[in-house]
């Protein structure tokens, strides 16, 4: 303990060959506070624990004087989290644009009703060849606004079989008209 009150005091004053000593002995120390701190973060950093100690140390290190081995390691944590919080700050400075100016782009046209229309026709055409039923009950329901009851008494199914054939429908129309 006195020894790394010791190094602590004249690698503040600039001995380089007391920091030198004074890393191997509080590694195991920092590494520890390093690897609590990585544990809050999220997935994926670029920097891990032996990347945070390494940055933490060399801004410790020349900086100040410390007045003790505890004060030593909370200017260590609080090196650390300020590591942390830069990192954090430039990755949402670029993941943002940093001081790129916002320009908002024109709509992208929708697509003509009318074509939106022959495409669900020329669809329903196929659908029909499939599975007539199917395309019978997306007519009254597309075009006729009819419900599941309604489509069921009108075609003489059972309302569980017109929502059925509604959930395929939907389904083999989707895959028809965006392909």
């Amino acid at each position: 303990m006195a020894e790394i009150s010791r190094l602590i005091d004249a690698a503040a004053a600039g001995d380089r060959r007391a920091a030198g000593e004074l890393l191997p002995l509080v590694y195991d120390e920092l590494r520890a506070i390093a690897a609590a701190r990585m544990a809050q973060e999220r997935p994926g950093q670029t920097l891990d624990a032996t990347a945070l100690v390494h940055e933490a140390y060399l801004r410790l290190i020349g900086d100040q004087a410390f007045a003790n081995r505890g004060h030593f390691f909370a200017a260590a944590a609080e090196a650390m989290r300020r590591i942390l919080v830069d990192a954090a700050r430039r990755k949402k400075r670029e993941r943002h644009g940093g001081g790129r100016e916002r320009v908002d782009l024109p709509d992208v046209p929708a697509r003509d009703p009318d074509e939106r229309l022959l495409a669900l026709d020329e669809a329903l055409t196929r659908l029909a060849n499939e599975d007539e039923l199917a395309a019978k009950v997306v007519e009254l329901r597309q075009f006729a606004g009819q419900g599941h009851e309604a489509i069921a008494e009108t075609l003489g199914i059972t309302v569980y079989l017109a929502r059925q054939k509604w959930t395929y429908a939907r389904a083999w129309l989707r895959d028809a008209m965006t392909s």
